[in-house]
């Protein structure tokens, strides 16, 4: 290639992706959302909590104690990008008539929680790691039988804290990504911005930003060491995370590392809640099982 062409190859990438600098930042600072039911609102009696977080950052959250005075398990629910509190309170309030005590925080620039400079799944991953230790501390929970759900980024970072964070008796995944890659170029294609060279050096800068590789932190690299068993939640009709990535996940972990229920339904939602309800609460029983 000619010196001059590769030099006006060169500047125009320069000037997009300087251009593309504030555009990249914007998106990674999701807009707070703080619509949505409360638990009055449905019924459930629960406490507002401030949850310390990483950089001194603190974490909104309803928390619902369970009602059994013994020791009872427990379960952090973590929403997914944009979201906040409230898109898991129908999970929240199945697991809480069965016995457990439910805490439902809000990550770093969601809901009603602190602001950051940007959000990312690493960061995601701490928060639901401070979550998990407020729970912990809590009176009445065994810490035996922690649990951990999450929906989408919120899937994915259960699946990375899954992998690393010891005592974790069970983990669920809703609508998990299985690459962090594949998740931009979806995302970039739907904006007709072509991969290469622009969309692979958009993804690299973005690896800057949050700290971390997308080989790294991807639930393809994280699922296959999770320290617990895990059960996959996915939508059949899903076109966000189509549902060739959760059998790329269990393809990759093994069977006998994690579960796949598949459900009609799309990435928000399935169509018969009740039934994704029954998947959770058997599995949970089955993974928190001591005889």
């Amino acid at each position: 290639m000619p010196a001059t062409t590769l030099l006006l190859t060169g500047l125009v990438v320069g000037t997009s992706l300087l251009g593309a600098r504030h555009w990249l930042h914007r998106g990674l600072t999701p807009v707070a959302d703080t619509s949505g039911p409360t638990p009055a609102s449905i019924g459930l009696t629960a406490e507002t909590v401030w949850i310390p977080a990483a950089q001194g950052s603190r974490l909104f959250a309803w928390y619902l104690p369970s009602r059994d005075p013994a020791p009872a398990p427990a379960a952090v629910l973590l929403h997914g990008w944009g979201g906040n509190a409230s898109h898991l309170l129908p999970a929240a309030e199945a697991l809480h008539a069965a016995g457990y005590a439910v805490l439902l925080p809000e990550a770093r620039n969601h809901g009603r929680s602190s602001r950051s400079d940007h959000s990312s799944l690493p960061r995601f991953a701490q928060d639901l790691d401070a979550a998990l230790d407020w729970l912990a501390a809590a009176p009445g929970v065994d810490t035996g039988r922690l649990v951990a759900l999450g929906h989408s980024v919120g899937a994915a970072a259960t699946l990375l804290v899954a992998s690393r964070r010891p005592g974790l008796a069970a983990a669920v995944g809703v609508s998990a990504f299985a690459h962090p890659e594949w998740v931009m170029r979806r995302w970039l294609a739907a904006r007709r911005v072509p991969y290469w060279p622009l969309g692979w050096l958009v993804n690299r800068y973005v690896e800057r930003v949050i700290g971390a590789r997308f080989d790294t932190i991807a639930p393809l690299a994280t699922l296959p060491q999770a320290r617990c068993p895990v059960l996959l939640l996915h939508g059949r009709q899903d076109v966000t995370v189509p549902l060739s990535d959760a059998h790329a996940l269990v393809d990759q972990a093994g069977a006998s590392r994690a579960h796949l229920q598949v459900l009609d339904g799309g990435h928000e939602g399935f169509d018969d809640p009740v039934a994704a309800e029954k998947a959770v609460l058997e599995f949970l029983t089955s993974a928190l099982r001591t005889d």
